[in-house]
């Protein structure tokens, strides 16, 4: 039982060679690049969603910001087209693996962090003593504000994780319930059935929600230190 449950979340092989670099290089085939005067209706509807998009998240920063634009509109797309994905049946979803988001994680805050020390050094100091601290709790402060800043990669990485793997875990045990009770209630069965179409409607949104929180993130983190 718990192999079965867990099966979907071990990394596939084929032929004993590891295939999850073929399966994380996959979503780039969803987004061609136009190469024709007039594009078609999709690549149309693909590139006002991501100017769209692009938008939202751009109002925030200044001029050294939105150097990271091309950067975080590659992640929103990268993580939401790797999400749905996986949402498909004998698919295998990588952001449900701790160690890729913390690779996706770590850099990114490492990058938006170090360059808020070269350009704003004082400012990014400033963070780790509030003004107005008495003197008595300046280590223990400065002891906090520095494990906070580095657990942002952290919470970062186990929040998309948690979510995905939450939701494709709930998603097997109805289905599984489900096919069990059609054997022993028909009615049953039938209303576990409507759960998981309902449940499967909510992680297509989660799917979204979790790549446009974690690019959100990013972005915050990156607009506090430009």
């Amino acid at each position: 039982m718990n192999e079965n449950l867990f099966a979907s979340f071990m990394t596939p092989n084929l032929l004993g060679i590891p295939i999850v670099m073929f399966i994380i290089m996959f979503p780039t085939i969803m987004f061609p690049s136009p190469n024709r005067l007039i594009n078609n209706r999709i690549i149309t509807i693909q590139q006002w969603l991501i100017k769209l998009i692009l938008k939202q998240m751009m109002l925030i920063h200044s001029a050294k910001g939105r150097t990271w634009s091309l950067m975080l509109i590659t992640l929103i797309l990268f993580i939401g087209t790797t999400n749905l994905l996986g949402l498909l049946p004998h698919s295998f979803t990588p952001t449900t693996q701790l160690s890729m988001n913390l690779g996706m994680a770590i850099p990114l805050w490492a990058g938006a962090v170090l360059l808020g020390f070269r350009h704003k050094t004082k400012m990014s100091l400033a963070h780790f003593l509030p003004q107005g601290t008495p003197i008595i709790l300046i280590p223990m402060l400065v002891i906090i504000e520095t494990i906070s800043l580095f657990i942002q990669p952290m919470a970062l990485a186990v929040r998309l994780t948690a979510n995905i793997t939450a939701g494709h875990l709930l998603m097997h045990l109805i289905g599984g319930a489900t096919s069990v009770l059609f054997s022993i209630s028909t009615p049953a069965a039938l209303t576990t059935f409507m759960i998981l179409l309902l449940l499967t409607m909510l992680e297509f949104a989660v799917a979204l929600i979790q790549a446009y929180v974690f690019t959100l993130l990013v972005s915050l983190y990156l607009h506090d230190n430009t």
